[in-house]
């Protein structure tokens, strides 16, 4: 058995806080966009994210960056790297 640590590189996000009325907690919206198969046209999909802002600096209309942590919570898997 060897004894390798592989280091996995996490996911990052951007996107913009639409909700910061919990304590220590944001809701993150991410802006996605792909093009469709049958169509080829781009599509736009959102999905929001909840995610640990410890200090509280990020703000409703924020633009942020998010990467992925432990699970904090139900909900939060996710935790605020910076505000931009």
């Amino acid at each position: 058995m060897s004894t390798n640590t592989e280091t996995r590189s996490k996911r990052k996000l951007n996107g913009v806080v639409v909700a910061d009325k919990s304590e220590k907690t944001i809701v993150v919206d991410v802006l996605r966009r792909y093009k469709h198969d049958k169509y080829s046209k781009q599509v736009y999909k959102t999905k929001k994210h909840h995610a640990h802002d410890e200090t509280g600096v990020a703000k409703l209309g924020d633009k942020v960056t998010i990467i992925e942590s432990r699970p904090y919570s139900k909900l939060k898997r996710w935790e605020l790297l910076s505000v931009n």
